[in-house]
């Protein structure tokens, strides 16, 4: 197999049903090599019998030692990471006032840490080579925070954060800095959501918004979301540009959500209010 030419992608989260799943395709279809990773190898079926496009790695974003272990093997078999894009993600459901602690240290920990154990472990290998791509997967929920997603969207905040300061300093390194943020788009990120939702306890302060609570984890799910393919396809383009923008958005809602950061307080409330119910 001749691998020279072709850019080396690293991708976590790339279980079936989920983005992505659906990037680590589209960068195939780009002709390029793709790392894709999840927490267990079987959670990947749909993208075995590949071997020339696809290097199936076992990645648990929760271990130093795991992280540290799949960069090694990669820089082994192939020389080199060009991309990594910092995908995998859970979310977390429910009313800040309640929600158990240790939901938002896990929350925190694979959407925030997780990403970091990753780009520290990654940025030595591409400062080396003055060359490189890092893509943060954010949320266009961080532009107008609503009720009952406090957890996730905090934590994509960070990342957010995060995200810009990387792009400044990594770029003396030779390294771009991309914050992908996603709109509405379909994927299995609902049932996963209500997954991990039916482990919360009982609300006690907000019985009464019990419904409206679980309707938030399947709101990114509607009739008018985004396919995934078409949010991987055109979100791909913009990263293998030889100059990548350092914000790309895409998916349903994600104009209207651009415009709701810049709305007066008193709208942004009562819209998001309206939207979910409190």
């Amino acid at each position: 197999m001749e691998t020279f030419h072709k850019q080396v992608v690293l991708i976590t989260g790339c279980s079936s049903g989920g983005i992505g799943n659906a990037l680590a395709r589209a960068f195939a279809a780009r002709d390029c090599l793709v790392v894709a990773t999840a927490r267990s190898i079987s959670s990947m079926a749909d993208l075995n019998g590949a071997d020339d496009v696809y290097f199936l790695q076992e990645l648990d974003v929760l271990s130093d030692n795991s992280v540290r272990e799949v960069v090694s093997n990669v820089i082994d078999k192939f020389g080199r990471i060009d991309v990594v894009v910092n995908n995998a993600g859970v979310q977390c459901v429910g009313p800040l006032a309640e929600i158990p602690l240790s939901s938002v240290e896990h929350t925190f920990n694979t959407n925030v840490y997780g990403a970091m154990r990753l780009i520290q472990a990654v940025v030595p290998h591409m400062a080396s080579r003055k060359k490189g791509k890092i893509v943060n997967t954010g949320s266009v929920t961080v532009l107008g925070p609503g009720p009952w997603s406090g957890v996730y969207t905090a934590s994509k905040s960070a990342l957010h954060a995060l995200t810009d300061t990387l792009r400044l300093e990594l770029k003396p390194l030779g390294i771009d800095v991309i914050n992908v943020v996603p709109g509405a788009v379909r994927s299995n990120i609902g049932n996963s959501a209500i997954a991990s939702y039916s482990k919360m306890p009982e609300w006690k302060l907000y019985k009464k918004y019990e419904g409206a609570i679980r309707e938030r984890a399947y709101f990114s799910q509607g009739p008018k979301a985004t396919t995934s393919e078409d949010f991987a396809n055109k979100t791909v383009a913009a990263i293998l540009k030889e100059h990548p923008p350092p914000w790309f958005s895409c998916g349903e809602y994600s104009t209207i959500m651009a415009i709701m950061y810049y709305l007066p307080i008193f709208i942004k409330d009562f819209l998001l209010r309206k939207a979910m119910n409190c």
